[in-house]
């Protein structure tokens, strides 16, 4: 895998929105997220922490969702703390926050506080439930957004709970993509009326958005409201996952028919390929392509497929993926500092990204955000009152 060059912590530079300077006011989940996306992009990052960190214990050297990034540390409960993110909001092109609706307008840093400084600014919000309606002002976690917009109940076996897809679905596919999606259609039409607005990205909106496709097929009879029923949630028996000898698993993806007949002639079973076309065969085939794949283990059957166009792959975990020999070719993953991380994506052919610095660490970038972004002298606090970047995790 290649290793990342450890860099000095400068401005965003590299990628194609180089020259984009973005606040994120500090929280959890799909905000820091969206704006490490922006920041591996080139976009000059800064993050507003707060005194005593997120709390939720991970350690701020080890937080990928940080890299790119640079800190500052302002207690926006404090009388000046307030002004001291309006001085950033001014010469932002971006604002990320993710509180409860009205939260930012409580502290006095919500649209119309910045906008008031900086009409340009594209300001982005982050919720789950979005800014109105009957749950905006409740708490809530991806598995609940998810239950709500019918993607979870999609997801596992009929007749077993629904199965959970990490936080990987709502949070960052409907929440933290459909922000930066909105951040950067919002940017560009700021840079042409030269008027901001507000982006409400909830991952409700986001991951029901998602479904589109299954609802079209919904309203067609092609798709049936129920788990495992259908051609891409499992139900169909080559387009599913199987466990081998070894009680590791292999994925099957052959939907097209020649597809098929490849994967049907490598498995053994080519006799078994016309039950593909006879629905009611089906049990018949999946048990018969389950007891195939219990009589060698996954690497052998990745052997098997190798090289093949049967659609057919090994389940990895999370530490085997960056040793694939294709991801591996792809730098799809790379190394900085000791960190194993997946690398920016997508790729730019005339402005490539990088990992430039590792996660920032709370309030390590002060004096040199003061003076990239002109603020004046006395913004930053004393030096005294600052966290100690070096205690990585006060918990």
């Amino acid at each position: 895998m290649p290793e990342a060059k450890t860099t000095t912590r400068e401005p965003g530079t590299g990628g194609p929105l180089s020259g984009v300077r973005v606040v994120e006011l500090a929280g959890i989940g799909p905000g820091p997220f969206a704006a490490m996306l922006l920041a591996d992009l080139g976009a000059d990052v800064v993050r507003v922490d707060r005194p005593g960190g997120p709390g939720l214990g991970i350690d701020p050297a080890r937080d990928v969702t940080n890299r790119n990034k640079r800190s500052v540390v302002v207690d926006l409960k404090a009388p000046d703390g307030p002004a001291r993110v309006l001085d950033l909001a001014e010469r932002a092109d971006v604002l990320i926050e993710g509180y409860r609706p009205g939260v930012a307008e409580r502290l006095g840093v919500g649209p119309g506080d910045c906008h008031a400084r900086n009409p340009r600014l594209v300001y982005g919000r982050m919720t789950g439930w979005g800014q109105q309606g009957p749950l905006a002002q409740h708490a809530g976690h991806d598995i609940g957004y998810i239950a709500l917009t019918g993607t979870l109940g999609m997801i596992g076996a009929p007749g077993e709970p629904p199965a959970v897809p990490a936080n990987l679905l709502g949070d960052y596919a409907g929440g933290s993509l459909y922000l930066v999606v909105g951040i950067l259609a919002a940017l560009h039409h700021a840079r042409a009326t030269g008027t901001g607005q507000v982006v409400d990205a909830a991952i409700v909106d986001g991951t029901a958005h998602l479904s589109s496709m299954i609802h079209g097929m919904l309203a067609a009879g092609s798709w049936q409201d129920r788990r495992g029923a259908n051609l891409l949630d499992g139900g169909c028996p080559f387009y599913g996952t199987y466990e081998t000898a070894d009680g590791r698993h292999m994925a099957v993806g052959a939907l097209e028919p020649r597809f098929y007949a490849e994967f049907m002639r490598l498995l053994g079973l080519p006799d078994l390929a016309p039950a593909r076309d006879d629905v009611s065969r089906w049990p018949e085939l999946r048990a018969a392509v389950a007891a195939r794949f219990k009589t060698r283990t996954r690497d052998e059957w990745t052997a098997v497929f190798t090289d093949s166009d049967a659609c057919t792959a090994p389940v990895l975990s999370l530490r085997e993926a960056p040793h694939h020999p294709h991801l591996a070719a792809r730098a799809t993953f790379t190394d900085h500092d000791g960190i194993t991380q997946p690398a920016p994506a997508p790729r730019f052919s005339a402005t490539p990204t990088a990992v430039r610095t590792g996660p920032a660490l709370p309030g390590a970038d002060t004096e040199a955000v003061v003076r990239d972004w002109e603020l004046a002298p006395d913004w930053a606090p004393p030096a005294a009152s600052r966290p100690d970047p070096a205690v990585h995790n006060p918990q």
